[in-house]
């Protein structure tokens, strides 16, 4: 019998999709981030219209210690894109952020995504499992791993922060942060952007905002994305239909009150219904995992599938409120409300089998509150507090949900009703000091508090052919909670100038839980909260008079009790998340350069990294999961498998990112610029049990994209091609599960502004 999970985190949800472009000119406004050309303590201020996008002046800003500083003054390792990067290097989904910036990847299981960074985030499909990657949108951290579809439009910057962000992102930000700001109206005038898209496989795509000035103190900005393409796949299996068409439809209201220098007010509400068919997926390998045949056709010709379906309808309201006194002292308030459904129709093997499947509708609703109190950038001394405290619940109805299997003609039907909430609260703040003009120091704290409840029941069926059918209900109402506290010491130097040093060493926390209900009667298993020590240095240049920076650092992460989901040793017919006994080692370095030399833009980024998991002993639950494995003691077995020593799943050890391009004058206003860029994951393990028979092994990603560009400052009209290669790869596995990751999509793109 396969194994199965009876969780009502994992039957909440087990795919995920793909973000859609920002597809607005490079220049336009929908790429350009209104920025002061001195340092605010508000990340989103909207004052310069002119300003270089995601800049204060000439630098790059970030925000991760809830101050806008020049990501060349910041000791934090971070990648920084502006909306105008997202065009220029055709960052068009979540899952090409990863061929932009180092030691990412993202690796997509249908509705449902592993975002990962240096190896860690999110390697299960679960909702038991927390994220490790916490994604923020205009300061409100968004469903954690799920609903991961929201269009990129109309942005004004993506940073992406790597390693643990305990002190102000919180729990289950071990792998790291992604802070994404949309763009905000400004009270200077009418301004725009429209744009038209046509693509292979009949992509139609339009997109466009518009921001109207009410007042000298007030404006709103509308935005809107709507695309419509056909599937990727060639279905040859009994369930043809039109599993992978996408119907995509997002707008965004954006309202911002500024009455006088002391008060701001940004509303912001976000709407997205993603259709997307289904995820149509083959399996891994053919036959049994005892004697298996290694699955090596195209992954978009499926020639055996279930029906399928999917659709993912959310929404969030924003509101980020400031009170600036005079001495520069700031209040600062970030409420959100996010509410999602998710109704899906996926194939649990891979074949053809009607009764393989799963069905499931549920509910998902975040209410969340952060306050901060900022000093004013002022003298040697600057400090920083906060509260945090969020809500998240998991709703499945009566009747919505159920597993359907046959391995052996015998019919199982498991249905899911009741509830999954979780919360999390936390007090935080930072304090920093120059001991000289050059030198600073700065210590950050975070006490949190998480918990978990499953209040869940799970009505089970066992058609038995003649015999009598077998009916009984699960009931789970188990409540787990952890308290933590994170810090982060670190020492900045700025040498000159041009150059910047930092040291620091930071713990982070990913939040413990609870397992689900099983049919052995055995206690459901709780999972304490897994803790990172990150030791990081690095080094920040400005060269050749501000046309060359470069950032290179380097990390030693040691985690302890690290959470991973194996064959549960009590109940071998079931799996649990469980934490390594031993400590987990990741380490490495990372290295990136960005240049500007008039006409010539271009951008670099590498990584080189190890991980090394503490020794413990699994059954691969794909095989044989009877007799003794102790996770602790083993012993080691053919079947009782010692994975200590072996690299994290989703953790490349190297990967490579460059592009280039180079504006060329036509006549006066016309210029044509070519771009292309190139980037190279390599290979990963798909799980911990690392059997390439058994399809583990996803093979190495070289992407190029490319494009060109014919502008007139007004108007614009680009070809573009993503995966120009038309490479064929795996993007992630789920079970015995492959899904695939895009092929090459190309058109032209129509674009202007006012």
């Amino acid at each position: 019998m396969r194994t199965l999970l009876l969780s009502a985190s994992v039957i909440a949800m087990m795919t995920s999709g793909s973000a859609m472009a920002q597809v607005g000119p490079a220049d336009s406004p929908a790429t350009t981030a209104q920025k002061t050309p001195q340092a605010s303590q508000n990340p989103v201020d909207a004052a310069d219209p002119n300003a270089i996008p995601g800049t204060i002046g000439d630098d790059v800003v970030v925000t991760a210690e809830r101050r806008s500083t020049s990501l060349q003054r910041t000791g934090v390792a971070a990648s920084v894109l502006t909306g105008e990067d997202l065009v220029r290097k055709s960052v068009n989904s979540v899952e090409q952020l990863q061929f932009a910036t180092p030691s990412l990847t993202v690796n997509t299981s249908g509705q449902a995504n592993s975002f990962n960074i240096r190896g860690i985030g999110k390697s299960e499909i679960s909702s038991s499992v927390g994220v490790g990657v916490v994604t923020y949108r205009d300061g409100v951290a968004t469903f954690p791993g799920y609903f991961q579809t929201e269009p990129y439009y109309d942005i004004q910057s993506v940073e992406v922060l790597r390693g643990p962000q305990g002190t102000f992102a919180g729990g289950n930000a071990t792998g790291g942060a992604v802070f994404i700001t949309e763009t905000n109206p400004t009270t200077d005038k009418i301004k725009g952007f429209a744009t038209a898209q046509y693509g292979n496989y009949n992509q139609l795509k339009a997109q466009g905002a518009i921001n109207i000035p009410l007042s000298d103190t007030l404006a709103i900005r509308l935005a809107t994305n709507l695309e419509k393409r056909d599937t990727f796949f060639t279905i040859t299996g009994p369930w043809t239909g039109n599993p992978g068409n996408l119907h995509s439809e997002s707008g965004r209201a954006s309202l911002l009150w500024q009455p006088d220098t002391h008060l701001r007010v940004l509303i912001k509400g976000d709407y997205n219904k993603i259709n997307v068919g289904g995820y149509p997926n083959s399996p891994a390998y053919f036959g049994t995992a005892n004697a298996p045949t290694l699955n090596t056709s195209d992954p978009f010709v499926i020639s055996s599938n279930t029906y399928l379906s999917g659709q993912d309808e959310f929404g969030r309201i924003s509101a980020n409120i400031s009170y600036t006194f005079d001495s520069g002292l700031m209040i600062r308030s970030i409420s959100g409300f996010q509410k999602g459904t998710l109704q899906e129709t996926l194939d649990a093997d891979g074949t053809a089998a009607r009764s393989d499947t799963f069905q499931d509708f549920a509910n998902e609703h975040i209410w969340s509150q952060e306050v901060n109190i900022i000093s004013p950038d002022k003298g040697p001394f600057t400090w920083l507090v906060g509260a945090y405290y969020q809500y998240d619940k998991y709703e499945f109805p009566v009747g919505n949900g159920y597993v359907s299997l046959s391995p052996t003609g015998v019919v199982r039907s498991l249905r899911i009703e009741g509830t999954n909430p979780h919360t999390a609260t936390a007090a935080f703040g930072q304090v920093g000091y120059h001991l000289t003009d050059a030198l600073q120091v700065t210590l950050g704290g975070r006490w949190s508090r998480t918990t978990s409840r499953n209040d869940v029941r799970y009505p089970i069926e066992l058609f038995l052919g003649a015999l009598p059918t077998f009916k009984t209900t699960l009931v789970q109402n188990d409540f787990n909670a952890n308290s933590n506290v994170d810090g982060k010491l670190a020492l900045n130097w700025t040498i000159n100038p041009d150059h910047f040093l930092y040291a620091f060493v930071a713990t982070g926390t990913k939040a413990g839980g609870l397992n689900g209900a099983n049919l052995f009667g055995v206690t459901p298993r709780a999972f304490v909260p897994e803790k990172v020590t990150d030791y990081e240095l690095g080094w920040k240049g400005t060269l050749m008079g501000g046309r060359l920076r470069t950032q290179l650092g380097g990390y030693y992460n040691v985690y302890k009790n690290f959470q991973v989901t194996i064959v549960d040793p009590q109940t071998p017919n079931f799996n649990s998340i469980f934490n390594v006994p031993r400590a987990t080692k990741l380490y490495g370095v990372e290295a990136s350069a960005q240049g500007s030399f008039d006409r010539f833009l271009f951008d670099v980024s590498a990584s080189l990294s190890k991980s090394e998991l503490g020794q413990f002993f699994a059954r691969d639950p794909r095989r044989t999961t009877t007799g003794t494995c102790n996770a602790t003691s083993g012993p080691a077995t053919a079947t009782c498998i010692d994975l200590g020593g072996r690299r994290q799943s989703y953790s490349p050890a190297f990967t490579l990112s460059l592009g280039g391009q180079y504006a060329i004058p036509l006549a006066d206003g016309l210029t044509l610029t070519p771009r292309v860029d190139y980037a190279h994951i390599a290979a990963v393990w798909g799980t911990l049990f690392q059997q390439p028979q058994l399809g583990d092994r996803l093979a190495e990603r070289n992407i190029v994209n490319a494009q060109l560009t014919l502008d007139n400052g007004t108007w614009s009209i680009a070809g573009f091609s993503t995966n120009l290669t038309d490479q064929h790869y795996i993007g992630s596995l789920n079970g015995i599960r492959r899904f695939a990751a895009p092929p090459r999509q190309y058109g032209i793109r129509v674009s202007t502004k006012f």
